[in-house]
């Protein structure tokens, strides 16, 4: 540490010859020290230490998933896409079916033309209205037109099944998209409650590093009192001391900021404070070799399954811009019922087919058949570049995971072998065998062990929920 080795320059001086500043400047440091603990001490919150009492609501990794499936805004949005779909498909279904509609028309005229047609619709056409000069100039008339028209398509170059077929497709593709979004947000909860559990080990390993910290510092003035050390190792102690007040203040805000980060990934106000249930510990091994993970992948991943439906969309899309070249039948039917002042009224009725055949689009049909293949060879990339991806973040959980997995266990003796060698530098400390550098490394040795190893533990956890992200299997029975 960059603070050890400027006191271990400043006891070097001090041993060689007390000087006079010898009382002053490491008072100084010291209290510089003290100070940045105090400004540390105003600017954190005091909700920090909330994540660490044992009065806050329980919380266990189950439940902190079941909460971020149930409340995560993302989870809703996709929601409410699938809903969307789920409208598209009606809408293209509708296209399938007879249209009637219904209108209400009133004209008021003097159009010579206008006035004999109402006349003859209204069925009140009588033999004076040959009258030329009637015919010519005739009275205003009123017309009320009541319409019923019927419209049943019979063939339309096949381009409303294909888009219903679509329809169809694009649901699936959305709701692939949801199942993976769950998942997402499954692994950035498991992610998040980890690196809340990281945070509080990160707490303790400090707070049992200031605990042995301050023995020492008793220690260290105990042998000061008896003439044993000179008043740096005194001074070293306290700086020490003071440096892990200072770490300890950094954890616990790093433990507010994962604790927000789990909340809102929970889909809750940030400020809520819990207790965490499920303990930091190692998970089970995971069965399999890398290629069962990566042929499980390939079969099993929702976003490979979005693509896949993409892709056949495209390939509809195709068909359906070439069938537009194919005729279209619609049958037709008209229901009118028209009046004057509805004291006499006159129905009428229209039945009819209308076939058309595009000859020349200028061209138009043939550019849009070009764009759709083009599409289709974009989502084929796609999908292959996809395909690759997988394959290689599989392997890289894989991977991870296994090298979690050897580090929890390197990790463990590590720790075993720190606090064996703490004992026995504390011992030699004592006779007078070590200095205080001695004592203060393998504090630092210690406390960094037990950092490495709630670490590794977290990797685990991390790498395990990746891997099974990644083979696309990963569910709110997660644990």
């Amino acid at each position: 540490m960059r603070s050890l080795a400027q006191f271990n320059i400043v006891a070097c001086v001090l041993t060689a010859r007390e000087c006079s500043m010898s009382s002053i400047i490491p008072s100084i440091r010291f209290g510089v020290g003290v100070i940045i603990v105090l400004l540390q001490l105003m600017i954190v919150r005091p909700g920090v230490a909330g994540w660490t009492e044992t009065s806050a609501k329980h919380l266990s990794l189950a439940e902190a998933i079941q909460t971020a499936v149930a409340k995560n805004p993302t989870i809703a949005a996709v929601q409410s896409q699938l809903e969307v779909s789920d409208a598209r498909i009606d809408q293209a279904r509708s296209g399938l079916l007879p249209q009637l509609d219904f209108s209400e028309d009133f004209t008021r005229t003097t159009s010579p033309t206008g006035v004999f047609s109402a006349k003859l619709n209204q069925g009140t056409f009588t033999q004076q209205d040959f009258d030329v000069n009637t015919l010519n100039n005739p009275d205003p008339i009123n017309n009320f037109a009541t319409n019923f028209n019927l419209t049943v398509p019979v063939f339309n170059s096949r381009q409303t099944w294909i888009g219903f077929n679509q329809a169809k497709l694009n649901h699936e593709a959305v709701n692939s998209a949801m199942v993976r979004t769950r998942q997402q947000v499954i692994a950035a909860t498991v992610f998040a409650y980890t690196g809340v559990q990281l945070a509080q080990e990160n707490v303790l390993v400090v707070e049992q590093a200031l605990q042995t910290a301050r023995a020492h510092l008793d220690l260290a003035a105990s042998r000061l009192r008896s003439g044993l050390v000179v008043k740096s190792d005194l001074l070293r102690a306290e700086v020490r001391v003071a440096e892990l007040e200072q770490e300890r203040l950094q954890a616990q805000s790093q433990l507010e900021i994962a604790g927000a980060s789990l909340n809102a990934t929970m889909g809750l106000e940030i400020d809520q404070v819990f207790r965490l249930t499920t303990p930091l510990e190692q998970g089970p091994e995971l069965p399999g070799s890398l290629s069962e993970w990566t042929r499980k992948a390939l079969q099993h991943r929702p976003d490979l399954a979005q693509v896949n439906y993409r892709q056949e969309l495209a390939q509809k899309e195709v068909t359906k811009t070439k069938s537009a070249h194919l005729p279209s039948l619609f049958l037709s039917g008209n229901y009118q019922i028209n009046t004057e002042d509805f004291s006499k009224t006159a129905d009428n009725y229209t039945v009819g087919a209308v076939l058309s055949l595009n000859l020349f689009s200028g061209y138009n049909l043939q550019s849009r058949v070009s764009e759709a293949r083009a599409n289709l060879r974009q989502v084929q990339a796609m999908r292959q570049q996809l395909k690759l991806g997988i394959a290689v973040e599989t392997k890289q959980a894989f991977l991870q995971t296994q090298s979690a997995l050897q580090r929890i266990r390197v990790a463990q003796g590590a720790v075993a072998q720190a606090e064996e060698g703490l004992r026995i530098v504390r011992n030699r400390y004592e006779i007078g065998l070590y200095t205080i550098v001695n004592l203060l490394d393998a504090e630092v040795a210690l406390q960094r062990a037990r950092t490495n190893y709630s670490r590794s533990l977290h990797d685990h956890s991390v790498a395990r929920a990746k891997l099974a992200l990644a083979a696309g299997t990963l569910d709110e029975n997660f644990r």
